[in-house]
């Protein structure tokens, strides 16, 4: 399948039910709220903290093993900023990322976010880099076939040394909440669509620089257990870069909790 007919797809499947309603808010693979590779329109506490924490962790499993802890807090109920920690088994091989978004005050269920990253990286035998990203999120709710989901669509530019020159970044993708009669909320099929990675330098897995990424998969949020809901509990089993012969398995934990009003 070629790149435009692939992108041709993706976007259709995605735009054929513009994609409700307390729809989890996951971490992407580094560190800001999203979903695989993009993040979205929304921050982790949003409209119900001034004061939020979240902890994270995935595994992309594949010919070296990628372990990318993180962390993030949400402030006043309008801005996030996280930190994550990209490494392969080799030690030389160690990338950070730090993150920040501001979400913009506007009223009803949509979300529009201008954030940005700063990536740090460090490959074995290259000189060190720094890439820098900002874009603008925008996540809005619907339904498809009568299921609560999301869209969400990022536009936005690389800056750095070995920054693509010309290239526009841009990814869509939507967090569906899978038959929520029959799985009561607690299934979310996620998936997204982008031309760059969650990092420069992303090696295996969820690596854009061949033909663009597209990752799928299921997202569970345990915070559906009433005991539980005003935690942030989520597990994530993921396809990265789905439709080529990169494609990895991932496993990842998210928790959260508020720590003000």
């Amino acid at each position: 399948m070629n790149r435009t007919l692939r992108i041709i797809w993706v976007l259709a499947f995605v735009l054929i039910g513009s994609l409700s309603a307390g729809t989890l808010k996951g971490m992407s693979l580094n560190g800001s709220t999203g979903l695989v590779s993009i993040p979205s329109g929304r921050i982790g506490w949003e409209k119900s903290t001034d004061f939020g924490f979240d902890v994270g962790y995935h595994t992309i499993m594949a010919d070296e093993n990628i372990h990318i802890p993180k962390v993030s807090i949400s402030l006043f109920k309008m801005a996030e900023l996280g930190f994550a920690y990209d490494t392969q088994d080799d030690p030389d091989n160690a990338d950070m990322i730090m993150h920040g978004k501001l979400q913009l005050p506007i009223k009803g269920t949509s979300a529009v976010s201008f954030g940005g990253n700063v990536q740090f990286l460090k490959q074995k035998g290259m000189e060190d880099q720094t890439i820098s990203q900002l874009y603008l999120a925008c996540t809005y709710p619907g339904e498809f076939f009568n299921m609560p989901a999301e869209t969400t669509a990022v536009i936005g530019k690389r800056f750095g040394e070995n920054a693509p020159d010309d290239a526009i970044d841009f990814g869509m993708g939507f967090d569906l909440n899978l038959f929520p009669d029959t799985f009561q909320g607690y299934i979310h099929w996620i998936n997204d669509f982008s031309n760059f990675s969650y990092q420069q330098q992303a090696v295996y897995g969820a690596n854009a620089n061949s033909r663009g990424v597209f990752n799928t998969g299921i997202r569970i949020d345990f915070a559906s257990i009433p005991k539980f809901s005003k935690y942030k509990f989520a597990v994530d089993a993921i396809i990265t870069d789905a439709l080529d012969s990169n494609r990895a398995f991932c496993l990842g934990i998210a928790f959260g909790a508020p720590l003000g009003n």
